[in-house]
């Protein structure tokens, strides 16, 4: 098979079922590929503009709107949806964040936290752009603490309205993205009081500008200039006794009578907090997609760029190329295998996703639910980190020529640095997939929050934990493939994939049991549930990595179980392989400390890391070609030419 069939057949791997989407997007993106010259140049206030007019542009094709119902101009696909979003991040990250914000976040709430009332009357005009809103929810004084909000909402039962009030020098919305300058409406998350009595944070419908002026009640400032992202619009809201129709509650979970009652589907408020924010778990979703894009660029860009930059040589023979020398190839190839793995974990999840949200709510169990949530967590945070060290190793890996804006790597850098925090700090995240490890309990565990976490771990014996989540029969499992001293290395080949998920696995629940025990005996002896907690938030987080590790590799020998025989399938499996002995030469303290690699073993894990990388060597470029980064989208022509 050709080169360019092979390219051909991996990109058509890597986009799935929604290709012909992914193509439109990237189609769109190419005539404006201009833009991402013009953001070094052009003035904020004008990239601005700039931002928002390509976006309503690409809003009249219908890309934008794909994961809204059809009788309000989308195209009822939520899968759909995440995969144009994940394309757009190959152009301007300014636009896609911008596009994030009016249909993920803002459109997004009203279609899942509000009912009928509000989809008619907002949803057709957010989709087709002619409102622009906010996701009015972080606050100044409180980022992921969401439950401890400081605006208000309080309904005062003489007018029917709902009074939207900042209440706290430190409570004001903040890094508000459409805020600044474009946003008309806003859904703003407040803790509900009704008849004095607060009923925990809600959405509310909030006008923040009436005729281009700041709505009466309102306060507007811009948050300035940003590392990156400049082409958002981010500011600041605050809200001075900002009267709205009792109506404008989303009301989706929630409701004020027309008698001034409240009431509500779900009793316990803890549940109902945490089922309104599950419903937005597509804004995760989204972010992780959108950040492996931008490693493709990155990538793309290095490895073009090492297959024809000459340095060095030996006598009088030609300099060498970059890319074949071994710390380059070391650099840069297990990073394409990782982007590989993270594509097709985001593919699970992407699915995973749109099966729930294109089944109706109360058919959908809360168990998948909450999975959807952990892995949307876990998988956001990898990706995410994996996106920030890619763009930094390439840019590094292109020298000088790398730190010229012309390049791209100055914007992929500064735009993507923040995904990290936004959508959920990736360290919080880890914390609240370790908390779905730890018991599936998963009502009662719902209702708890971190210290009650605590309490009703501890309660129980360790051996139950480990029963409930069945650790000790993986744990069996495990042993039995990975008996240690001299038999392991006679027993399990280094390229066996059950070998790799095996290691992973037993890495998962030897951490979690050993959290499990940590926590039991510091209460045990007295501790403060508190202090217990963070003393071992350590191994909490180590825990939730390893789990969400395991489930990227599995995603990765899923999709090669179900390719046909083929060069492609023959290149992805020795990708595969690549990624997994990365992970664990990566880890391999950890892996020695508790008996799982002799040194000998260790020492061959990483000849074999790099008898693979040479051997990928030939395939790099084809590896990163079939990310199918427009040429134009990558500018960098100093570097590939």
């Amino acid at each position: 098979m050709t080169t360019d069939a092979v390219t051909s057949d991996l990109a058509a791997v890597l986009d799935g079922r929604d290709a012909s989407v992914r193509q439109q997007v990237r189609n769109q993106l190419v005539p404006h590929a201009g833009l991402l010259q013009e953001a070094d140049e052009l003035p904020r206030e004008a990239y601005r503009e700039r931002v928002r007019d390509l976006l309503l542009e690409m809003t009249r094709s219908g890309l934008t709107g794909l994961g809204f119902p059809k009788e309000y101009g989308g195209g009822a696909d939520v899968g759909a949806s995440i995969a144009a979003f994940e394309t757009l991040a190959l152009g301007d990250l300014s636009v896609l964040v911008k596009s994030g914000v009016q249909f993920g976040l803002f459109g997004g709430a009203i279609l899942q936290l509000g009912t009928e009332r509000h989809h008619d009357a907002y949803l057709a005009d957010v989709v087709a752009g002619r409102l622009l809103g906010c996701f009015a929810m972080t606050e100044h004084g409180h980022g992921s603490n969401v439950a401890e909000l400081g605006t208000t909402a309080t309904y005062d039962a003489e007018t029917d309205e709902l009074v939207v009030t900042t209440n706290a020098p430190d409570a004001y919305k903040d890094y508000i993205g459409n805020a600044a300058r474009h946003g008309e409406l806003a859904v703003v998350f407040a803790n509900l009081v009704v008849a004095e009595e607060r009923h925990g944070v809600h959405a509310v419908l909030v006008p923040i500008r009436v005729d281009g002026q700041p709505a009466p009640g309102v306060r507007i400032e811009d948050d300035g200039p940003k590392m990156g992202l400049n082409g958002v619009d981010n500011g600041r809201l605050w809200f001075d006794g900002v009267r709205v129709p009792r109506g404008n509650l989303l009301n989706r979970f929630a409701d004020i009578t027309d008698d001034g009652r409240y009431e509500s589907s779900i009793e316990n408020p803890n549940r109902r907090f945490f089922t309104m924010l599950g419903t937005l778990v597509q804004g995760r979703v989204s972010v992780g997609g959108a950040a492996l894009s931008a490693a493709k660029s990155a990538l793309t860009i290095a490895t073009r760029y090492a297959d024809r930059r000459r340095q060095f040589g030996t006598g009088d023979a030609e300099e060498m190329l970059l890319l074949d020398y071994g710390q380059h190839q070391r650099r840069l190839i297990p990073l394409i295998a990782r982007t590989y793995a993270l594509n097709f974990a985001q593919e699970v999840l992407r699915e995973q996703l749109h099966q729930v949200f294109s089944t109706p709510a109360e058919e959908v169990e809360t168990q998948a639910r909450r999975e959807l949530e952990s892995r949307a967590a876990g998988t956001k945070a990898l990706a995410t980190w994996h996106a920030t060290r890619a763009i930094e190793e390439c840019r590094e890996a292109c020298g000088g020529a790398g730190y010229l804006a012309a390049n791209r790597f100055a914007a992929l850098k500064a735009d993507t640095d923040v995904f990290t925090t936004f959508e959920g700090d990736n360290t919080v995240l880890l914390q609240l997939v370790a908390k779905g490890l730890l018991t599936d309990y998963a009502s009662e565990f719902e209702d708890l929050d971190q210290f009650g976490t605590v309490r009703f771990v501890t309660a129980m014996a360790v051996d139950t934990v480990l029963e409930r989540t069945a650790a000790h029969k993986l744990l069996e499992r495990v042993r039995d493939l990975l008996p240690g001293g001299d038999a392991w290395d006679q027993e399990a080949e280094l390229r066996d994939p059950e070998y790799h998920l095996a290691m992973l696995r037993f890495r998962e629940e030897h951490m979690l049991g050993g959290v499990a025990r940590r926590l039991k005996r510091g209460v045990d002896a007295g501790g403060d549930p508190g202090e217990v907690f963070s003393a071992v938030q350590d191994h909490v987080i180590a825990s939730a990595r390893a789990h969400v590790e395991r489930l990227v590799l599995e995603a990765f020998v899923a999709k090669l179980d179900a390719l046909p025989e083929g060069d492609a399938k023959d290149l992805l499996t020795r990708v595969c392989t690549l990624h997994a002995l990365s992970e664990i030469e990566s880890d391999r303290a950890w892996f020695l400390e508790h008996g799982r690699l002799s040194v000998a073993r260790s020492k061959a894990i990483s000849r074999e890391v790099g008898a693979l990388c040479r051997e990928l060597r030939g395939s790099a470029v084809t590896l990163v070609d079939a990310f199918g980064v427009p040429r134009e989208l990558l500018r960098a022509e100093e570097l590939i030419g």
